[in-house]
């Protein structure tokens, strides 16, 4: 299977490429500004089922460098996990509209964008999976938390286009759904909330967001999930 996932040079990201990158059968694409750290594990484990894009996905160049290599490689898309973002802790009145845009550049229109160029690969010859990484922020009637206006509400029209496309995808034999899921020990969560410690760590729900990506289109389509271990 050809996966790809975005925001994979760390955190949630770089633990699905690894996790992945167990299985001789997948081939994944690992897509990210930075792959230095991705290179590092190319090399480090002698693994040849992982080729690492160097690509910028808010960009016109990015989402064209991403397509130019899938055609190369003359391969079905099987899985897309749009996984990169951006969070902003910051009080409502504070936020700047460069940083208002550069959360919903990342969160919304990247992936918006990148599932348009994507298309002409998926879905083919058998149905594929489109992944999207929301967050409980993004919710509706879950708890919402200060400072995370911009973030969380671009997480909500993540969930929104979820749906929205789902529906558009049926007749191209395209599944869409989108992971909702709570704190994570990552290196964004840790800058936006200094000292905060989340119960799950990002191999863990790493190895979920990977199993669901590779089954849960033959269960579920167009479906909002939380994937939380506390409550609200």
């Amino acid at each position: 299977m050809l996966i790809l996932i975005t925001g994979a040079s760390k955190g949630i990201g770089f633990e699905l490429v690894k996790h992945f990158a167990k299985n001789g059968k997948h081939l994944v694409l690992a897509v990210s500004r930075n792959t230095q750290t991705i290179h590092e594990l190319i090399n480090k484990s002698a693994l040849h089922s992982v080729l690492a894009i160097k690509a910028d996905i808010t960009k016109a160049t990015g989402l064209k460098s991403i397509s130019q290599t899938i055609r190369k490689l003359d391969l079905p898309l099987d899985v897309l996990i749009n996984n990169a973002g951006m969070i902003v802790n910051k009080e409502f009145e504070k936020i700047s509209e460069k940083e208002l845009r550069s959360v919903y550049d990342t969160n919304v229109l990247a992936p918006f964008l990148l599932i348009q160029s994507l298309l002409p690969f998926m879905g083919k010859h058998k149905k594929a999976h489109i992944v999207n990484i929301s967050s409980m922020g993004g919710f509706q009637g879950s708890a919402k938390f200060p400072g995370l206006s911009a973030y969380s509400s671009s997480k909500t029209a993540l969930s929104g286009l979820t749906e929205c496309l789902a529906e558009e995808f049926k007749s191209k034999n395209i599944a869409v759904n989108c992971l909702a899921l709570g704190a994570v020990q990552t290196e964004m969560l840790s800058k936006a909330f200094p000292g905060y410690k989340a119960p799950l760590k990002p191999q863990q729900i790493a190895k979920y967001i990977a199993d669901f990506s590779l089954t849960g289109q033959e269960y579920f389509n167009g479906k909002i999930i939380p994937v939380s271990s506390t409550t609200p």
